[in-house]
């Protein structure tokens, strides 16, 4: 004999690690059946059935589904190995894909990998920063720290990559630094770090190939360096 619960009512000591509750079946059995679990309070728990341990007996029993505790979830993750818990970045363009749009090359392209892209709006893209980068032998020997103005280069190569393509207005040939503006570093980048650079169309000038974009800089999801860019675009 079975018969459908209602949610749970009458929680009673919600601080407690023992939680008391009270159901009301649908049957014609009257009253209510309590029930104590040794978990942490659950408001609105829902028992999705119960039945009769016998056709002529009052003990009634519950199945009852409970998620697993926040503890126990922690001590699954734990168990996974840390080099299998952490994604990867996605690639939406590669360093070949890269290499067809952007004229730089060693030792000044600065961008690793397109993790998001749409062109002739925004990009972001990731610069693995390394100690064996040229730079690091003399931006300093004692302290490796990634130069500002490289940081600054960067940024506008992912802006190259989002404008550098003719049918959304921009061109094919190159792109120039016309102007930049409210820059600030905010941490220092340094050797290990993996920079995440995200770049997006403000206002293009057409006429005169001008772009203005706007770009932001993060390590670890804290913003390293950000600022306003205008780029000029022709042969």
């Amino acid at each position: 004999m079975a018969m459908t619960a209602s949610s749970v009512t009458n929680l009673r000591s919600p601080s407690s690690s023992r939680l008391i509750f009270s159901v009301k079946s649908h049957s014609g059995l009257g009253g209510c059946v309590q029930h104590q679990l040794s978990l942490p309070a659950l408001h609105g728990l829902q028992i999705p059935s119960l039945r009769l341990a016998s056709p002529r007996s009052s003990k009634v029993e519950a199945s009852v589904v409970l998620p697993n505790t926040a503890a126990e979830s922690s001590a699954a993750d734990s168990e996974i190995p840390i080099e299998k818990r952490i994604p990867a970045f996605p690639t939406v363009l590669d360093i070949n894909q890269i290499r067809e749009i952007l004229p730089h090359r060693f030792p000044f392209l600065l961008v690793d990998k397109v993790v998001e892209y749409t062109p002739g709006v925004s990009a972001v893209a990731i610069k693995n920063v390394t100690i064996n980068d040229n730079f690091f032998p003399g931006h300093f020997p004692e302290r490796p720290i990634m130069p500002g103005v490289l940081m600054v280069e960067a940024m506008a190569q992912v802006g190259g990559i989002v404008m550098l393509q003719p049918e959304v207005g921009g061109s094919k040939d190159n792109f120039f630094f016309a102007g930049i503006d409210k820059v600030r570093f905010r941490k220092p980048v340094i050797a290990g770090d993996t920079l995440v650079m995200r770049m997006k169309l403000v206002k293009l000038q057409r006429r005169f190939g001008i772009a203005k974009m706007e770009g932001k800089a993060y390590v670890g999801g804290e913003i390293v360096c950000e600022g306003e860019f205008l780029m000029a675009m022709g042969s």
